[in-house]
């Protein structure tokens, strides 16, 4: 069982930055595809960022052009580098990793942007 660690997360400004990071200890797999989401108080989880095995990105428009995710020198890490935020990005924030068939979660992390 791999336990996800996130940290990163906090209070800013709009137009501020946060990079946000999950481990996920030994689980350096190039097959695992990490995953970013985000959740706001009676709306669905959202799948905001994703990177798969083959180097691919993909994100929720609302971000697209201001968030990036991407494995770092360490494989079991992964960022969220989220530039010029706003109000409307906050939320929790949830990585995932996916190495079939197992789906590893973290326990959420809190960003909050203020005007």
């Amino acid at each position: 069982q791999v336990k996800l660690r996130e940290s990163g997360g906090g209070s800013v400004r709009a137009g501020e930055f946060l990079k946000l990071s999950c481990e996920a200890p030994g689980l350096t797999d190039p097959r695992a595809e990490p995953s970013w989401y985000r959740q706001v108080p009676g709306k669905n989880r959202e799948e905001i960022a994703a990177w798969d095995m083959d180097g691919h990105t993909r994100y929720h428009e609302s971000v697209r052009g201001r968030f990036n995710i991407y494995r770092g020198y360490r494989r079991d890490v992964a960022y969220l580098q989220m530039n010029n935020l706003k109000v409307e990005d906050t939320a929790t924030y949830q990585c995932n990793w996916f190495l079939h068939p197992n789906n590893y979660w973290g326990q959420g992390i809190q960003v909050t942007v203020s005007s």
